[in-house]
């Protein structure tokens, strides 16, 4: 079976098995992390209620959960050590485990987490003056197989789970100096509208005031263009960012380069931008002689004064390129210069990290080497909404 079709079957899969464009509540489980606040300060309220204490007690756990958070019930020293070992036997609050950390000259930091089973998810922390944007994984590996794309060559292992979503801000605000978030971009691995059930919860711990606290215009989800996701995030009453995976201006190049866009053509992904009720981002990676000749801005161009997109035009990182070239500056500054002569707002990405394994994927990669992949609409946690 071609790489093409395998993932349009998943697509297909995952699309049928879909009920409805909001994502279902998370079970009540004792991981506190997983859940959002109102059903975690719910759980603490009823649990504190049984133990005959008050109930702020509820809300004063739960800040040491995100806001202020600690690895163990134990380091909660405002509450009796009695109530904090009967908290330890009945709830958990795990930490994800730190396995690497590279850092650039230019500030870039890249983390490697392990989680408990065993699979390795990455971060990157990318500061620019007073801002300090997270990249966060929604998934272990991908199943979209886009040909430039290092975690895409790895395959699909799992989804996250929120504590594990979110998990990689709260793990770097807990390292002394902490990294505290001012932007997140869901961006790292994974694709995140295919795992819409968990990064939905995310967005909300990420969001909440009581939780991480990040405004939802500094929070920004980026996908291939998985159409039931992106509706499901338009439902949403937050102005959270959207960024779609453009990466070719044609069907025709974009098929050859994102097998997804059998299931998901240019028409409807464009159509389903315009139709979002905020301003989209079309990010659009430079490849050397694949996509970044004259007639491709023309024709992206078109495709964002469609939608009024902003376009966002990244340089390739070598070291996860996959074979592909980077484009040279200086077609770059012409391309960017091409479609801002047809008035479309564009900006260039600067490359950071190219020091260190900071393209998606890489550090992963090479500390577990290319693993089975596991079929995407086999995984019994995947869906798009």
């Amino acid at each position: 079976m071609s790489s093409a079709s395998s993932v349009t079957q998943a697509l297909d899969s995952l699309v049928e098995s879909s009920t409805g464009s909001a994502a279902e509540p998370s079970p009540l489980g004792n991981n506190l992390l997983d859940l959002d606040p109102d059903q975690a300060i719910e759980r603490l309220r009823a649990w504190f209620a049984e133990h005959g204490e008050p109930a702020y007690r509820a809300t004063q756990v739960f800040g040491r959960l995100w806001d202020r958070p600690v690895a163990s019930f134990d380091e909660i020293t405002e509450i009796p050590k009695r109530l904090r070992e009967a908290l330890a036997a009945t709830f958990t609050i795990p930490s994800l485990e730190l396995t690497d950390r590279q850092r650039s000259i230019d500030g870039t930091e890249k983390f490697l987490f392990r989680l408990d089973d065993g699979q390795l998810i990455e971060t990157v922390a990318i500061p620019d003056g007073n801002r300090m944007t997270l990249c966060i994984s929604s998934q272990a590996g991908c199943a979209l197989q886009c040909a430039f794309c290092a975690t895409g060559a790895m395959g699909f292992q799992r989804n996250l789970k929120p504590s594990e979503i979110a998990g990689q801000v709260r793990a770097l605000r807990m390292l002394t100096p902490a990294i505290l978030a001012t932007n997140v971009v869901f961006m790292g691995m994974g694709e995140p509208m295919m795992n819409w059930k968990a990064v939905s919860p995310s967005l909300t711990l990420l969001n909440d005031a009581r939780a991480l606290g990040i405004g939802a215009r500094h929070i920004t989800i980026s996908t291939v263009g998985v159409l039931p996701g992106i509706i499901a995030l338009g439902e949403r009453p937050e102005q959270f960012r959207l960024a779609i995976s453009i990466h070719a201006p044609t069907d025709e190049l974009r098929r050859s380069l994102m097998p997804v866009n059998i299931k998901y053509p240019l028409s409807d992904v464009v159509a389903a931008a315009a139709a979002f009720d905020r301003r989209v981002t079309f990010e659009y990676v430079m490849l050397g002689g694949v996509n970044d000749q004259p007639l491709h801005a023309a024709q992206l161009a078109l495709l964002a004064r469609e939608c009024r997109a902003f376009v966002n035009l990244i340089p390739l990182h070598p070291g996860g390129s996959m074979g592909f070239a980077p484009s040279t500056g200086p077609v770059i500054s012409a391309f960017a210069r091409a479609l801002r002569a047809r008035h479309v707002e564009t900006a260039v990405r600067r490359s950071r990290g190219l020091d260190i394994a900071a393209a998606c994927g890489q550090l992963r990669t090479e500390r577990l080497g290319r693993r089975l992949p596991i079929a995407a609409d086999q995984h019994g946690e995947v869906d798009v909404v």
